[in-house]
């Protein structure tokens, strides 16, 4: 008997051996999930009226969790007290702490937070609702939220709807929460939903503090002067139906409520006249201090030395005053005194009134980087550079010539841009890194070359709004040679440096190098519009007025890939001006042209451009768009793969052994 059993026993591990050798690939998991969650029920049911519980529950056929519920769940009307919205095994509880309002639509989006707990399958846009009356409102209203200065989509912007109600006026939100709410996901793109039918006027919000009101002038905002009615009607789409995760079965077409509208944009924008306050202090080393404010301003502050003569101080202030750098030029002062002591008076906005008041305080700054360190390692380079001299010279047969040592005594740095080559219609930017408070024309000379000779030329050399800057003008000839030479000493700097013996040598291109582009803007008024060529960064490069013929032209340009934005430049000051919600003004309009413009050497590009045809959504051409849509979130493939990789396996040859 036991004979019998031991041949049985040997007899199975054979054939279990024949099975491993005959099929040697790796055991199959099976078949994925790949179905997402299914809502089992709701509690108050969804879509219920008269409903009176803050408290709700919606259950799911299978574990589920919630993914980025701060950022994508969005409760509407908008909750003051933030709603509890947690997952729990295979069930979302929602708990609302504000009251419920009488006859009102609540609706719960929850976008695609909502998962399964293993595979993480979406289960798409998913939104709850109920009533508190005995109707519930099914209407939405859609769009879209634009920066007002580059149409960049601007993600996490709360956008809501004022009814036009006899409660209405224009400076509701300083005082009035929205009746409904969305949030914009990564294309700027919004969906409100169980609006009531009626007249609205939309905003966007930047809600920095949570209030749901425009509190501060720091939060940016886009409000309509138009209104809308809300409509709905049948429209039809075409659905895919799936016969697996791998393979479609038909096309069919499906009955939908289309809602409208569903292209509304709103030009979101921060107002000027921010809050000024003065930010830091800054002295990064004794020569010189820097201020920087939140916000620009009018005027310089007053600055009065406490232990030094505020006359010896250099200004060197940003466009509108918002970052000012004091240049010390008593060097005996800081040689001597590491800490500097003053008062200043300055412009501050006033929290309570919002209005600017001067303010007055006294300050004391010392150097991040003392004079006594600095000195010593001057003298550190200095002795370096010695003992490498000294080095060379043992190394060397013949005494070396005499050299200065360059650690010794400082000198102003000059840069020029651009060298080398130039445009014809270019100039060359000379700059340091501080100010320039002396320049000598008389020792600067402009040669050009004919021949082998150097002819001396007209030119200009005039200081540029910024202290640390100068520019050099002449009448550029095409595919010739030029040299600028600055002599020793022509030009000072603020702490007493002037500058080494500087040559400059460049040559101006051909026209033959560059092409031409001649846009011609289509608009009801082209007198006050103004044209800009862009790189693929987005980044202005070069800009143009329109004539009352609505065109501009951009000569020399290098060949590439560029692209247009124009803006109504209404008061024409070739400055784009915000808005601002309290006198109802709205940023001046911004245009892009949607597609790239290719300009080759030799080549002129007319281009008619008619920005009032092109959707606002569809303008600004997605390659130099920075804000780039959210990834979708889409059901894993994970069968197909799976399919995939059991033909390959059938096609592999299988082993005997």
């Amino acid at each position: 008997m036991k004979l019998v059993k031991a041949k049985h026993i040997l007899a199975g591990l054979a054939l279990l051996l024949l099975v491993a050798c005959a099929s040697i690939g790796a055991p199959d998991g099976g078949i994925y999930d790949e179905i997402p969650p299914q809502v089992l029920a709701c509690y108050p049911a969804d879509r219920s009226v008269d409903v009176s519980t803050r408290k709700m529950r919606i259950r799911f056929n299978e574990f589920i969790k919630l993914e980025n519920a701060n950022d994508k769940v969005i409760v509407s009307p908008p909750q003051l007290e933030p709603a509890n919205i947690r997952a729990e095994g295979k069930n979302v509880k929602i708990t609302l702490y504000d009251s419920l309002k009488a006859n009102t639509t609540y609706t719960i989006d929850f976008s695609d937070a909502i998962v399964d707990n293993n595979e993480g399958n979406p289960m798409g846009n998913y939104t709850y609702s109920f009533s508190t009356g005995s109707e519930i409102d099914t209407m939405e209203v859609s769009g879209a939220v634009l920066n007002a200065s580059d149409l960049e989509p601007v993600k996490g912007m709360l956008v809501g709807l004022f009814p036009l109600d006899s409660l209405f006026n224009d400076s509701i939100l300083y005082k009035s929460p929205f009746s409904r709410v969305s949030r914009t996901n990564g294309s700027g793109r919004f969906c409100i939903k169980g609006v009531k039918p009626g007249r609205y006027r939309a905003f966007a919000l930047e809600d920095k503090d949570g209030d749901f009101l425009f509190s501060q002038k720091s939060e940016r905002i886009a409000f309509q002067k138009d209104t809308f009615t809300t409509s709905c009607k049948w429209d039809m789409r075409n659905d895919t139906i799936w016969r697996d995760s791998t393979h479609y079965d038909s096309i069919r077409v499906t009955p939908y409520v289309h809602y409208y509208p569903d292209d509304l944009v709103l030009n979101v924008f921060l107002e000027a006249g921010q809050a000024q306050h003065l930010l830091k202090v800054e002295r990064l080393d004794p020569d010189a201090m820097t201020l920087f404010f939140t916000a620009p301003a009018d005027t310089l502050p007053v600055l009065r030395g406490l232990n030094f003569d505020e006359k010896c101080l250099v200004v060197d202030a940003s466009l509108h005053y918002d970052t000012i750098t004091y240049w010390i030029t008593d060097t005996a002062f800081t040689h001597r005194e590491d800490t500097i002591r003053f008062e200043i008076t300055f412009l501050e906005t006033d929290d309570s009134l919002g209005i600017l008041r001067p303010h007055t305080e006294v300050m004391e700054k010392v150097p991040k980087t003392t004079w006594a360190k600095i000195s010593k390692e001057k003298e550190k380079r200095i002795q370096d550079w010695q003992k490498q001299r000294e080095k060379r010279q043992k190394r060397s047969k013949e005494p070396l010539p005499p050299e200065e040592n360059p650690y010794e005594k400082e000198f102003l740095d000059l840069s020029a841009k651009p060298s080398g080559s130039l445009d014809p219609n270019q100039n060359v930017h000379y700059s340091s890194k501080q100010p320039i408070v002396s320049v000598d024309t008389t020792r600067m000379h402009l040669f050009i070359k004919q021949d082998t000779l150097w002819i001396p030329e007209p030119f200009l050399f005039l200081p540029d709004r910024d202290v640390k800057s100068y520019t050099l003008y002449a009448e550029w000839e095409q595919k010739r040679q030029y040299r600028f030479t600055i002599d020793s000493a022509a030009v000072v700097g603020a702490m007493g440096h002037s500058c080494r013996p500087i040559k400059n040598e460049f040559t101006v291109r051909g026209e033959e190098e560059y092409g031409s582009l001649f846009v011609h803007v289509l608009l009801p008024d082209t007198s006050h519009v103004v044209v800009q060529l862009l790189n693929k960064s987005d980044k202005c490069v070069a800009e143009l007025p329109t004539g009352s013929d609505g065109r501009a032209d951009f000569f020399f340009v290098k060949p590439g890939e560029y692209y247009l934005r124009c803006y109504l430049d209404s008061d024409q000051d070739r400055v784009w001006d915000t808005g601002d919600y309290a006198s109802g003004l709205q940023p001046e309009m911004v245009y892009y042209f949607p597609k790239p413009i290719f300009i080759k050497a030799k080549w002129d590009v007319e281009q008619e451009w008619a920005p009032l045809t092109i959707p606002r959504l569809g303008q600004k051409p997605m390659v130099i768009t920075k804000q780039k849509p959210d990834k979708q979130r889409d059901i894993k493939q994970r069968n197909r793969e799976r399919e995939i990789k059991k033909q390959e396996e059938k096609r592999r040859p299988q082993s005997t052994e």
